[in-house]
């Protein structure tokens, strides 16, 4: 997807792996929101970090240095947003340094592309990208960032020049303390050292006067193959990497003083006749092993937070420090990059609609930003989002948003699950041999270290008791792993733990068929009466029960019989002829529920059945009348008069999708919580549901006012906000991808399934790539045949279905080797 003009204003495509943390491309070609200390902090500025150029020619005379950026913008003043915003010391290296130009940005994640135009008479291009692998974790969870730079001279005239990379040495920051110039608290005692093998040259960046287990502990690395390449290992200032471009320099040794650190840098010498070319790669990697509990944890002990209990991180047990991390990279960085590049290429390719395939490939971003972590002991920890400028009134402005595992928010988010099954599956795990207490229920958050006590008898917060409709998530994600790839082995040994569960939600809440009483939900609050956001989720909790049981050979009669007679209460009860709304007893509160109002997330179990193949839990005609009038109620356009109570997530001439409205009227005093917001992830679940149902014009309508929020302009298109940045709600968006291209896939039974809506084809022929638990592939169904081509891994299938024909496949399938189907 193409970039340009005020489009950049916003755009900061995070690179980095699952949990190592992420820098951030901006608009202009900046490395900005630096997030590698074990931290998310969007504000997080590592000064006199940058590319730049010195371009010289003997006649006519020229000799330039440029700053390989582009000039900033002005910030858009969006609510709830600082993508848009410029540090500091990149104004303050603005002054010393002209910009190239302006840049044009070619991105679908995760990688990048960018076009400098520029008055100088050298073409210069970037690709840039981190390693991104479906379904091998590890090579996907790498801490490096990878640039190639291409020059090409497309004059008559001899150019000779170099290429340069400067580093800040930031090992002990703690990703806060802002940092002027080489100045922070942090600092003192860093050293850079030169290190040349097998053809590269690397700056390396330490402090050996921390001990092991500082928080700051670590290694920076900055590297490149460039022939040549030269080296100022140590400076303070940009006007001395200046002067080390225009020739010898007099190295600096020792350690840096107390309160300050060193930058590192280096050259690549060119020489480009008329009409050649040449490529220069950098790579900076990273180690940072000491992950605390550093934040403050839900619950009655918040001392709990801000502690030295070490968690650690997974990706810096791989590798002994980022020298080895780049040393490993750069031995597969060819075929790493080919892989990453073909996954890109899969979406931006593929048959779906306009924009809709560099969108859905943004949504990995969600689970390899600051919101998820995998700690040293390898269990996979996920915030709700990260604390930023939606935050402020309450949480801050850095850190971890919501800590942890939150069931009810992780309800949403399917891109874990279909990319990388295992960490998805460990997540179930923690659930259940932590989480869960002796009466079977679940608390909605987890406590770290997770062998800390955990919330069980306690106040939580956000909801105050557990949350049912994470509970009953939980039910549903554990049939989904099943289905992606868990085993049958897995199910045994967690199907006692799913019983338990079912059991106490049965004999807290269940009466007369339906769910009554006190129901802590999503909305941090309570909700009650009879409603069909958790009663659509009690259904297809009840439907994938009864699957599970039947798999494992027990009889699911019971789970049937609960969910015929709940299905049936649930619609006489609620279905309005228009909607399905909440009925609540005389005895009960009007207080942060919704009556006779039209909630976004009505149907919510029914977006997950569709996913589970568990069929309808409603009348499906019902289902599609109560969508469409979900779009007609809730899909708003113009935000200009409308009054936002809270958090402003849609303004001005924007269109969202609002999570309730009262279109006959009977808003309660205090309504529902956030009914007057816009979120994402309710946008892409009822926008996928849509399509599910074939509702192809409502569905798209609300995805094409959700991209339109985030297209640049005055939003980050790899930066969803909700409560913080990069929220998981978001992570939703993936049941689209697999709305528009009518995909399942059920791992027990090897099977597969594609039936394309009409908008995601060209006439018969469509276009898509997908994923199993083993591998990823590309469908290419043309008029006569099928042709599966796998990227990476294996697909280890014994049917597909297309439209509806089923198709037997009796060998696995491996990269090189496509499988043509005929299907005429």
């Amino acid at each position: 997807m193409r970039y340009t003009g005020d489009k950049l204003r916003h755009f900061a495509l995070p690179l980095g792996g699952v949990g190592t943390g992420t820098v951030a491309l901006a608009g202009n070609g900046a490395l900005r929101q630096w997030q590698l200390h074990n931290v998310g902090n969007h504000d997080g500025h590592v000064p006199d970090s940058f590319f730049a150029l010195r371009l010289s020619r003997v006649e006519p005379p020229l000799d330039e240095i440029r700053l390989l950026q582009g000039p900033p913008q002005e910030p858009s003043r969006t609510p709830l947003v600082t993508d848009d915003l410029v540090p500091p010391g990149e104004s303050e290296l603005h002054s010393l340094l002209a910009p190239i130009g302006e840049p044009t940005i070619t991105a679908t994640y995760p990688g990048a592309h960018v076009d400098y135009a520029t008055d100088l008479p050298l073409a210069v291009s970037l690709d840039v990208f981190n390693p991104l692998v479906p379904s091998d974790a590890a090579a996907s969870s790498q801490p490096v960032v990878a640039f190639t730079f291409t020059l090409h001279n497309p004059g008559e005239i001899a150019l000779h020049g170099k290429l340069a990379a400067a580093l800040q040495n930031s090992v002990g920051w703690d990703g806060v303390t802002p940092i002027d110039g080489v100045r922070c608290s942090q600092y003192g005692g860093n050293t850079n050292r030169v290190r040349r093998s097998d053809g590269w040259t690397a700056v390396v960046c330490e402090n050996a006067g921390l001990s092991e287990d500082h928080p700051g502990a670590g290694q920076l690395v900055l590297t490149t193959d460039g022939v040549g390449a030269l080296t100022h290992a140590q400076w303070s200032r940009p006007d001395e990497f200046v002067a080390f471009l225009n020739g010898p320099v007099t190295a600096v040794s020792g350690a840096s003083a107390p309160g300050s650190t060193w930058n590192g840098g280096l050259a690549v010498p060119f020489s480009l006749g008329p009409g050649e070319s040449a490529q220069v790669r950098f790579l900076i990697a990273w180690h940072f092993p000491n992950r605390y509990v550093d934040f403050n944890q839900f619950g009655p002990h918040p001392e709990y937070g801000h502690s030295r209990f070490w968690l650690g991180n997974a990706y810096t047990r791989r590798t002994p420090d980022a020298v080895a991390a780049a040393e490993s990279f750069i031995a597969r960085w060819s075929s790493l990059q080919e892989l990453t590049l073909s996954w890109a290429e899969a979406f931006e390719s593929s048959s779906l609609p306009g924009e809709a395939g560099s969108r859905l490939a943004a949504l990995v971003a969600d689970v390899r930003s600051p919101t998820v972590f995998q700690t040293a002991d390898d269990d996979v920890l996920g915030f709700e989002g990260v604390l930023g400028a939606s935050t402020v009134m309450w949480g801050g402005r850095y850190g971890g948003s919501c800590p942890l595992n939150c069931t009810h928010v992780w309800n949403y988010e399917q891109t874990l699950s279909r990319l990388f099954p295992s960490l998805e599956r460990n997540m179930r795990d923690t659930e259940y041999d932590v989480m869960q207490a002796p009466e079977g229920y679940i608390p909605h958050r987890v406590r770290a270290p997770l062998y800390m006590k955990q919330l069980w008898d306690v106040v939580i917060g956000g909801p105050e008791e557990p949350a049912l409709d994470g509970m009953l998530g939980t039910v549903l994600k554990t049939y989904r792993e099943v289905r992606q790839g868990a085993g049958q082995e897995w199910l045994e040994r967690r199907w006692p733990q799913v019983v338990r569960l079912l059991d106490h939600i049965h004999g807290k809440w269940l009466q007369d068929g339906v769910l009554r009483g006190i129901q802590p939900s999503t909305h941090d609050i309570d909700l009650c009466g009879v409603n069909s956001f958790m009663g659509t989720l009690w259904l297809a909790a009840l439907r994938a029960a009864e699957e599970m049981a039947q798999l494992l050979g027990e009889d699911g009669t019971a789970y049937r019989k609960l969910f015929e007679a709940g299905s049936k209460a649930y619609d006489e009860l609620l279905f309005t002829g228009e909607y399905y709304r909440q009925i609540l007893s005389p005895d009960e509160t009007r207080d942060f529920q919704w009556g006779d109002g039209c909630l976004a997330d009505q149907l919510i179990g029914q977006w997950w059945a569709h996913q589970l193949d568990l069929g309808y839990i409603l009348p499906a005609d019902h289902v599609r009348t109560a969508l469409q009038n979900v779009v007609r109620h809730n899909l708003r356009t113009g935000f200009h008069d409308f009054e936002h109570p809270y958090r402003v997530f849609a303004d001005g001439d924007d269109t969202g999708l609002l999570m309730c409205t009262w279109p006959h009227g009977g808003r309660p005093d205090v309504p529902t919580r956030y009914c007057d917001e816009v979120w994402t992830g309710s946008e892409y679940q009822v926008a996928a549901h849509c399509l599910y149902e074939g509702l192809t014009d409502e569905g798209m309508s609300i995805l094409q006012g959700l991209w339109t929020r985030y297209d640049g302009t005055r939003r980050n298109p790899f930066n969803p906000i909700e409560c913080g940045d990069h929220y998981i709600r978001n992570a939703a968006g993936w049941s689209t991808l697999e709305a528009l291209t009518g995909y399942t896939h059920n791992a027990l039974t090897k099977s597969a399934t594609f039936a394309p809506l009409p908008l995601a084809r060209s006439g018969p022929t469509w276009q898509f790539p997908f994923t199993t638990n083993t591998g990823w592939a590309i469908a290419t169904q043309t008029a006569d045949s099928l042709t599966l081509t796998c990227k990476s891994g294996h697909l280890d299938l014994q049917t597909i279905q297309v439209d509806g024909t089923t198709h037997t496949i009796n060998t696995p399938i491996h990269p090189g080797t496509p499988l043509v189907i005929p299907t005429a």
